[in-house]
């Protein structure tokens, strides 16, 4: 009989967002008449920008010419999008990032996931507790996180970093030095930040040990204070030690157009292997790359019509943010976030679960937001809600909130 992947078998449950959808399902279906308003997954609700549809009528009207036609995309992605990112997302903002150590892919969880390949089984990760539950579960799937503890919510072989608000929600040096450090700035869930001299402390500690930073930036767009770096990269050093995702779904509303990038210095080396030569090795061998279509709409992102339509788009979903902050407040609830970042972290109340919580605010409010229990440990007693839903219905979740 053949054998299965005994590693996927230690994942505890479902992925969280399944666990999520499946349990709004189930109480629609026993409660046909409620107008249920989803609060929970970060998916954007806004149409796509003109000037990026504009691109992708285009590019499709490229392909129905042979002379136009594309068909294999390059293995890094087409020099256009590459030139357009290090020229407006690094070379802009000071950081020395060449067009030829950026890879184009098809999201930012993808890549968060699949980064983990090119390390050793034996690489032992530190993760902000709580996190983004994709760097956990890939590295389980990996076979490099250890037993699991049900009651403490851990892995034997994961360095947790507590970020709870003691720590104003941002993580201190690990004790234990780790392989891999997974950092994500703005955070997804909790809505922190770091500032620049913050940053430059991890990048420092990274170069020190000879760890390597993966440094999650989806949020990156949505910064509004200054001393708040937009990349990894304005740090000194951080070519020698940190890798950093680029996600367009957020800043651009590419859920569900796909597109991201994985940016890898040449500087960043184990002995005489370089990390960049490794990920193209990988991305050469399991990926055909992202459509021209999609990556012709990813360079509209950079004209003066993208960048002027997507800060607009911004704006909306921090207007968002702050109806929910202020009405939260406003109902006597305690709550971080939504200043740098499009979602709102807020305690449940006194002798509630997370998960108590959210059959309490479905049932009672027929709102769907996600258990922080679900992002790590240090997520219990807390609870994520998004500002990507319409304004309307973002203002009728928070009445219902009110009313409770």
């Amino acid at each position: 009989m053949f054998r299965v992947n005994q590693d996927y078998l230690k994942l505890p449950g479902s992925y969280l967002f399944s666990t999520v959808a499946r349990k709004q399902r189930e109480y629609q279906a026993a409660h046909p008449e409620a107008e249920i308003i989803k609060l929970s997954i970060g998916d954007v609700t806004q149409p796509l920008a003109p000037a990026i549809v504009e691109a992708l009528h285009g590019a499709v009207d490229e392909m129905a010419h042979a002379e136009t036609f594309h068909g294999y995309a390059p293995d890094l992605g087409y020099e256009f999008l590459r030139s357009a990112m290090a020229k407006n997302d690094y070379q802009a903002k000071g950081c020395d990032i060449k067009a030829d150590e950026i890879f184009i892919s098809d999201g930012a969880k993808e890549d968060c996931g699949n980064i983990q390949e090119i390390f050793s089984k034996d690489s032992k990760i530190a993760v902000c507790d709580p996190v983004y539950p994709v760097y956990v579960d890939t590295n389980v799937m990996a076979g490099r996180t250890g037993t699991y503890d049900a009651a403490a919510g851990t892995w034997s072989n994961v360095i947790y970093m507590p970020c709870t608000k003691e720590t104003n929600f941002a993580p201190e040096l690990p004790k234990e030095t780790p392989d891999i450090i997974y950092l994500c700035f703005p955070n997804n869930p909790t809505g922190s930040t770091v500032t620049k001299e913050q940053l430059q402390t991890w990048v420092d500690y990274a170069n020190k040990t000879g760890a390597v930073i993966i440094y999650d930036a989806a949020y990156e767009a949505y910064i509004s204070e200054k001393e708040v770096p937009h990349s990894i990269y304005e740090c000194e050093g951080a070519r020698t030690c940190a890798i950093e995702i680029r996600s367009f779904s957020k800043n651009a509303g590419f859920t569900g157009v796909r597109l991201s990038a994985t940016v890898i210095p040449k500087d960043i080396k184990s002995g005489d292997v370089m990390l960049h030569s490794l990920w193209a090795r990988r991305h050469g061998t399991k990926f055909n790359g992202t459509s021209y279509i999609i990556q012709k709409a990813g360079e509209a992102v950079y004209s003066d019509a993208g960048k002027e339509q997507l800060s607009a788009q911004v704006a909306y979903y921090m207007n968002n943010a702050k109806v929910i902050k202020e009405g939260l407040k406003d109902a006597g609830y305690n709550v971080s976030g939504g200043v740098n970042a499009p979602y709102i972290w807020l305690e449940t109340p006194k002798g509630m679960t997370s998960w108590d919580f959210f059959d309490y605010l479905l049932d009672k409010a027929n709102v769907v937001g996600t258990p922080g229990s679900g992002f790590g440990p240090s997520g219990e007693g807390y609870f994520r809600l998004t500002a990507f839903g319409t304004y309307e219905s973002t203002v009728a979740a928070i009445e219902r909130i009110k009313k409770m």
